[in-house]
């Protein structure tokens, strides 16, 4: 890995240098488990087969130490990378949002497309966006359209068929 490989690690695609990295206290809590599971328990049974395989003898041709070794550089780099998330990270609650009538990090918006259908998202940092689940990143296109506006406000998205214009139909956020 070079010293370049390590510096993306500090800047997520789609976030300009030197901003804040948002994430949910449920997201925080997430990569500071992972580091913990990963510190803790993984990488102390994979030291463990090394140092094992090691004394077998030839190195070269030892799958358990080549595979070990590989598997610790794998898990360093995850703990370097989630070290350095959580050194950054601004943790924002979104039960404590005072504006719940209009879109801020963590609100839960419901809008209309142009075709009548309703999607519903979730607006969370970018390590815990999950498509799937309807989460999205903050500084995903769809996020920055809706930041700021009110139930009934209509927002312009950019996709690759074009402009869409989008209502926003509701805003919740979690109860404290």
């Amino acid at each position: 890995m070079t010293p370049q490989d390590d510096d993306e690690d500090d800047v997520p695609p789609g976030l300009p240098p030197g901003s804040p990295l948002y994430m949910t206290p449920a997201g925080h809590a997430a990569l500071q488990a992972e580091l913990h599971r990963l510190w803790t328990e993984e990488r102390p049974k994979v030291v463990e087969v090394v140092s094992w395989a090691a004394g077998l003898g030839d190195r070269s041709e030892n799958a358990d130490y080549q595979y070990g070794k590989r598997r610790l550089r794998e898990i360093d780099r995850r703990v370097r990378f989630l070290r350095k998330r959580l050194e950054r990270a601004q943790v924002v609650d979104p039960a404590a949002q005072p504006r719940r009538d209009r879109v801020f990090f963590g609100a839960t918006v419901t809008y209309a497309r142009e075709d009548d259908r309703e999607v519903t998202v979730t607006i969370t940092g970018i390590d815990e966006a999950d498509t799937a689940r309807g989460h999205v990143s903050w500084v995903s296109p769809v996020a920055r359209a809706l930041l700021g506006a009110g139930i009934g406000d209509l927002v312009r998205l950019r996709t690759p068929q074009g402009l869409e214009t989008l209502e926003i139909v509701s805003i919740t956020y979690p109860e404290r």
